[in-house]
């Protein structure tokens, strides 16, 4: 009898710590120690669209009702406005109701976690190898880390990593999966406006697909008639899915009006600037890139027409704008650590130590128990980046021109602001356009007096803060100190004599909305 338990024993425990196991652990833990807003420094409180999102996913949950017209900032209140993220919002409000910021820390990491999964077990689909899978994934992550903060756009790429993985199916044989991307896209356009580029990767898929070449490098069938009757088929009800979400045809149209109608939000947004291979993701897309060239050099391979597409596509996105990074990684990883694979992973993987990968699940699970950060580690990160005292005391009647990235925070508190990180509205009533101005101190004075402005809080080293502080006609009412030395200023308009009048210090008291 024990003879026959001991196998039983040890195969349950070859199966439990497997290498896979170790591989999860280590890519659960990885997050933490890899992206910035995660680790030690806790920026992801930084991120200025976090608070807005929350104060959506409160108004749609305690109205019963879609937003329809801006709810929040004067200079654009009543205007047309539409909530084309609303549906990734609600998990974030969720953990937020549930566990305050740590709920916000928690949700970020397994969104990126999740995506990283993704990433692994697509690159393993493609290479079937382990090793390689979780090199190319952590290559992955890396590049991911552009937009690793508390971002609705990572819960959307995880649709995206869908829609790959049912065409990489659909490339085995399982092409009865493709009926899967119609549900797809109906719950894509309603998380983010990236569904639009997932239309575009199945429209280049198809397309490819109707071409026979065998030539070189490339080695591809036509897709067969009844096939491509099916794909087309998959793409029109694709298509006709994205108009079931709660705006109709003005949701499936935000893409493209931020793509051609916004062309001042995306000039001043860091994330839409291109890539500086300065930056430590663009050191790692120059790897990443040579890695695939090196593998192919070294021991090259046919490739489908579609693959080079995505391939150049993800690349030219990703350089143009630094935010595709992430993009980039979606689409290149599988094919990454296949060529890994083929070159730099030739031994095969199945000889492995359960004992070492149990070892190491238990270090990755202690890696996160001890990265995640306590509550009152958050606070005093939220009190350092943002003046909540001086928010708390915005009173409902002033019409305060606010630095942008507080006016998301603002929106959560349901404070009166002229502006906040959303800027697409703001950019189409020309809102945006002089608010530059005004910060930048160009004809400051008349355009306070266009928006009716009695109240500004902004950063002391701003230029606007420097006119203000000197002019007879605004008087300081408080100062709150701000990370890295610099202090918010809030400036009331009305007798005083100028710099310092009313000066109160405030204390980095807790602000709760």
């Amino acid at each position: 009898m024990s003879a026959e338990v001991a196998p039983a024993g040890r195969r349950v425990w070859y199966r439990v710590f497997s290498r896979h196991a170790m591989n999860i652990a280590l890519l659960m833990a990885a997050p933490m120690l890899i992206a910035e807003p995660l680790s030690k420094s806790l920026t992801l409180l930084r991120d200025p669209d976090i608070w807005w999102h929350l104060a959506n996913a409160r108004l749609l949950l305690t109205t019963h009702h879609f937003i329809q017209v801006d709810p929040y900032c004067f200079t654009v209140m009543g205007q047309r406005w539409i909530n084309w993220e609303w549906l990734s919002e609600l998990p974030f409000w969720f953990s937020y109701q549930w566990m305050g910021l740590q709920g916000i820390y928690l949700f970020t990491w397994l969104i990126l976690a999740a995506n990283t999964l993704v990433l692994y077990w697509r690159g393993y689909a493609t290479s079937r190898h382990a090793g390689a899978a979780l090199w190319a994934a952590l290559i992955g992550l890396a590049l991911m880390t552009v937009n690793a903060g508390p971002r609705t756009i990572g819960i959307a790429y995880l649709a995206m990593s869908g829609e790959l993985a049912i065409l990489e199916a659909a490339e085995q044989g399982y092409s009865q999966l493709l009926w899967l991307l119609p549900p797809l896209f109906c719950l894509w356009i309603n998380l983010h406006g990236t569904w639009l580029i997932g239309l575009v990767l199945l429209a280049i898929y198809i397309a490819c697909g109707l071409v026979s070449l065998n030539v070189g490098i490339f080695e591809q069938n036509s897709i067969p008639a009844r096939e491509r009757n099916r794909l087309l088929l998959v793409m029109a009800a694709s298509v006709a899915a994205t108009i079931v979400n709660p705006y109709g045809w003005r949701l499936m149209w935000e893409p493209f009006d931020m793509a051609f109608k916004q062309k001042l939000s995306v000039s001043v947004i860091d994330e839409w600037q291109p890539l500086h291979l300065s930056m430590p993701q663009g050191k790692v897309a120059v790897a990443a890139i040579f890695l695939m060239v090196l593998a192919n050099a070294i021991r090259s391979r046919k490739w489908k027409l579609y693959e080079l597409a995505f391939v150049f596509l993800a690349w030219y996105a990703a350089f143009a704008h630094m935010r595709f990074l992430f993009f980039a990684a979606v689409l290149t990883t599988p094919l990454l650590a296949r060529d890994m694979q083929r070159v730099f992973f030739t031994e095969s993987d199945k000889k492995t130590i359960p004992a070492m990968n149990a070892l190491m699940v238990v270090g990755a699970m202690c890696v996160i128990l001890w990265a995640i950060p306590t509550k009152a580690q958050l606070e005093s990160r939220l009190a350092d980046m943002y003046p909540l005292k001086t928010i708390g005391e915005i009173q409902p009647e002033w019409r305060t021109l606010d630095w942008f990235p507080l006016g998301g925070m603002m929106d959560l508190a349901s404070k009166p602001n002229a502006i906040d990180s959303r800027l697409d509205s703001f950019d189409h009533y020309g809102v945006l356009g002089d608010y530059l101005s005004m910060m930048s101190g160009q004809n400051a004075f008349e355009l306070l007096e266009k928006y009716r402005i009695d109240h500004v809080l902004v950063k002391k080293s701003m230029p606007l803060a420097y006119l203000l502080e000197r002019s007879t006609a605004w008087r300081v009412l408080s100062r709150e100190q701000a990370e890295g030395g610099d202090e918010f200023v809030l400036f009331a308009k009305g007798g005083g004599s100028g710099m310092g009048s009313g000066d109160s210090s405030h204390t980095k008291d807790e602000l709760r909305p």
